[in-house]
């Protein structure tokens, strides 16, 4: 960590009574790649000539009211330089000395900000100093941040976009049939902040450079080497959020939106769980703990995360929200019929499933978004007999992994926890929930909805069979007349939350790629 004098500070005009910090680059020691045509350089002996490059953009993640993360990624190892300021021309911006790019962490590297002033737009510009060359720096690069409300803040309104599925099914970025437009779209909502819901990409959906679409156009993707096969490498992990940042629409919206990040199964390899040995001949490296261990290595290299690598953690946003970001699939168990009594098993683990059960009794915002990865109520299958997600399609009391969701439930009920709403991804196709005690099985819980959203640029699927155990009943759905449809086709979406800040009252819009409200209902704050 790098302090910054705060008598300095104050006189760049960035922050008042508060302090700024640069964090250290996350990431151990691992092997390189070669330079390919996804801007992925080096091995140890290569020597790039001429101004380092910025070569991936600026990202920023997991901005609260006074700290955020930003990251970018150079073409050789360097310093890290980094300006911020509220003003956006940057004048009298404060100057951070941040840490050096190295190959242990594939030249990426991140500025952990703090002390900043809540609720407000800051502007940063990012460089990279050559360390064979001192004084040689980079062009610049610009992002900017929305800081969160201040905890006694009920003036400002909150509004954030989530979705997840990205690059999956084959369909690449495809810059003659217009990239990832679903991005540009919601940059033009204008959010306070991005929450992916998993899938941040697809490490095992391999990517061929033409595909013919049902009515007789060609989709050509952009291919990397990286993304012709499954990953199994580090580099070839590492290789498949670079190539999403090779779309212009995700570069520009990333580098002005703050993101919150889930990972679920693609980032490793299709409904994986711990433990599991895979047989899909096209992996020569089966165990899927040492994939997995690869893949989370490069999402935290490649992505915004915090600098302690925590998964699942409380994001708190002023007295209206407190975002709960799940990780459900790190302690997952083994996918299997999913009819088991055994309460110790589950998504969560005991220790996650404590951890929410907790927070959530003690939050004050008047609303608690739950980030969820996997639906609650939808039967997701793993093949003809095993269950990837919580239910299972029976319809009655809790079993399974149902028995964990019945414990937060009931405690939170018990406790008068009021204002909950889970938002999700995974299916492929959006949907509003809503889940009643008086259609359940059960009926030891608070009505509570049920938001899903994606894929943001995939395959169309669904919909999905409910499962009746706690009541859920479909009140709008938008799902493709045929499995993986294209993105040409449409059938992407994305939802948006807007919190009004006098009346505390949230509206969900749920969207189409090029932003068009599908469906909304606003929920009044609860008593």
């Amino acid at each position: 960590m790098t302090a910054l004098d705060r008598r300095t500070l104050l006189r760049a005009g960035l922050t008042t009574g508060a302090g700024l910090a640069g964090g250290a680059l996350l990431g151990g020691a691992a092997a390189t790649a070669a330079p390919d045509q996804a801007g992925r350089s080096g091995a140890p002996g290569w020597r790039p000539g001429g101004r380092p490059v910025l070569t991936h953009g600026v990202q920023s993640g997991d901005a609260t009211a006074h700290s955020a993360v930003v990251w970018t990624r150079a073409d050789r190892a360097g310093r890290l330089h980094l300006e911020v300021s509220r003003r956006p021309d940057l004048r009298g911006a404060r100057r951070l000395r941040g840490p050096v790019l190295d190959p242990r962490g594939d030249f990426t590297g991140r500025v952990r900000l703090t002390g900043l002033p809540a609720g407000e737009r800051l502007y940063y510009r990012a460089r990279v100093e050559s360390l064979d060359r001192p004084g040689l720096f980079s062009a610049p690069l610009d992002g900017s941040l929305r800081t969160a409300p201040g905890p006694g803040d009920r003036r400002d309104d909150i509004r954030f976009v989530w979705t997840g599925d990205i690059a999956g099914q084959g369909w690449g970025i495809a810059p003659d049939l217009g990239g990832m437009g679903i991005f540009r779209a919601m940059r033009k909502v204008r959010p306070d902040f991005y929450l992916c819901s998993g899938d941040t990409v697809y490490a095992d959906g391999p990517l061929a450079e033409t595909v013919t679409l049902p009515d007789g156009r060609i989709w050509r993707n952009l291919v990397t080497p990286e993304k012709s096969k499954v990953a199994e490498t580090l580099a070839e992990y590492r290789g498949q959020f670079a190539y999403n940042l090779l779309d212009e629409h995700f570069r520009a919206f990333v580098a002005e939106v703050p993101q919150v990040n889930q990972w679920d199964d693609h980032e490793v390899t299709n409904n994986w769980y711990p433990g599991e040995i895979l047989d899909d001949v096209r992996y020569t490296e089966r165990r899927v703990d040492v994939l997995a261990a690869r893949a989370r290595q490069a999402f935290h290299e490649w992505v915004p995360t915090p600098s302690d690598g925590r998964l699942y953690r409380r994001l708190p946003y002023g007295p209206l929200l407190d975002l709960f970001v799940l990780d459900m699939r790190t302690h997952k168990d083994p996918n299997d019929g999913n009819t088991y009594a055994d309460p110790s098993r589950g998504l969560l683990g005991r220790e996650q499933r404590q951890w929410l059960v907790r927070e959530l009794k003690r939050s004050t915002a008047t609303w608690k978004v739950i980030a969820a990865d996997l639906p609650i109520g939808l039967v997701v299958p793993d093949g003809a007999t095993a269950q990837e997600g919580i239910a299972q399609g029976d319809g009655g009391a809790p079993a399974g992994r149902e028995l964990e969701f019945a414990e937060i439930l009931r405690a939170t009920h018990r406790a008068g926890v009021r204002g909950i709403v889970f938002l999700t991804a995974d299916v492929h196709y959006t949907a509003a929930h809503h889940y009643d005690p008086a259609r359940a099985a059960v009926a030891d819980f608070t009505p509570f909805w049920e938001f899903v959203s994606g894929p943001a640029h995939a395959g169309a699927f669904g919909p999905n069979a409910l499962d009746g155990t706690f009541g859920p009943r479909a009140v709008f759905v938008h799902a493709p007349p045929r499995a993986n449809t294209s993105p040409a086709e449409g059938f992407q979406h994305f939802g948006e939350v807007a919190i009004d800040g006098p009346s505390g009252a949230l509206t969900v819009h749920l969207r189409d790629q090029d932003g068009r409200s599908l469906w909304t209902t606003t929920l009044p704050a609860p008593r």
